[in-house]
């Protein structure tokens, strides 16, 4: 069971001696678009510096994250483009990794104002999968949302509409159901750019697993949902793990140091087993192994109004204006 990340010293680059956690899983990000919109940053903190701070939102501690230990960085964005230059840089340090890589369209309803066209996300998607290789890249519609003018069947011919120009460049399709009353920030900013929300019943939810399991008659794609509480098993969709022990082992069983992080041993008859390391850090519902995030909050520029991570635009703005904030290192 894991209980927490080894503590080591690290000299930064100002020249002191400090005291940092080192994380085998990175999760870059939940918090943030770091693909997106700090690739530089980030590569540059892994490859050059070693470590990166890493500020609690709820008390705003500062905790150092060093990258001596890291075997793999589970990447989350609506847009990888700018980082798949420099991912051959962490190839070169050995550090696995993979894509979350969430792909909507809600270009009409303007709700995901900074992404890149939907065109031009699909054809990230397919130079990304062809460089790292499509069980590597798992598409997220990742919330499915409505409204009074967005129902189920348009929804559903959204995602048909990528589903068929992507299907094969991916192995997995990853769903949630937005939760917008559990927000009250989210409905405000959604509100503010007249997106009269609807919240998903679950004769909704339903209708969207059933028109799922038709249209994956042709993509054969496993399909999972996110930290949902609905069980829609009998539609061919599972509960999802986003940080992943089941695909890492199959993706990355190679890597000693990540396989005894995890546990990970099989008998002489090709049995395996390993302990059960989920985060308890994310809701009841979330399938997710223990990672270590290493984002901010309030400073994606995507500005998507469903997003529970930015408390507004003007917060963003703000929060990136500040001199000390580290993204801006």
């Amino acid at each position: 069971m894991f209980k927490s990340w080894d503590k080591i010293l690290i000299k930064t680059t100002e020249g002191k001696e400090q005291e940092a956690i080192a994380p085998i899983i990175i999760s870059a990000s939940r918090a943030t678009d770091l693909p997106a919109f700090y690739a530089n940053w980030f590569i540059n903190k892994v490859c050059n510096d070693g470590y990166s701070i890493w500020i609690n939102n709820f008390n705003q501690n500062k905790v150092y994250v060093s990258y001596r230990n890291t075997r793999l960085i589970v990447f989350w964005s609506k847009n990888p483009k700018p980082i798949i230059e420099h991912l051959p840089k962490l190839d070169a340090l050995g550090i696995n990794y993979y894509f979350q890589f969430t792909l909507n369209d809600y270009q009409n309803e303007n709700i995901e104002p900074n992404v890149p066209s939907v065109d031009e996300r699909i054809e990230t998607f397919k130079e990304l999968s062809n460089k790292i290789g499509k069980e590597k890249v798992i598409w997220r519609f990742d919330p499915l949302i409505l409204s009074n003018k967005l129902t189920v069947p348009k929804l559903l011919d959204k995602i048909s509409n990528i589903g068929n120009q992507i299907y094969n460049y991916t192995d997995k399709l990853v769903i949630s159901f937005a939760d917008i009353n559990s927000y009250k920030n989210v409905a405000s900013n959604l509100l503010k750019e007249s997106f009269n929300y609807v919240e998903f019943t679950e004769k909704e939810m339903i209708s969207i697993a059933e028109g799922l399991r038709e249209l994956n008659k042709n993509w054969n794609l496993s399909i999972g949902t996110c930290a949902e509480k609905v069980d829609l098993l009998s539609y061919g969709i599972v509960k999802n793990k986003c940080i992943d022990d089941d695909l890492i082992v199959k993706l990355f069983s190679k890597d000693k140091e990540l396989m005894n992080f995890l546990g990970y041993s099989e008998d002489l008859f090709g049995n395996s087993s390993r302990p059960n390391m989920k985060d308890k850090g994310q809701r009841v519902a979330c399938g997710c192994m223990v990672s270590k995030d290493i984002g901010y909050y309030n400073t994606c520029k995507h500005f998507c109004a469903y997003c529970y991570a930015n408390s507004s635009k003007e917060a963003v703005n703000n929060n990136l204006g500040k001199q000390n904030l580290e993204l801006n290192k």
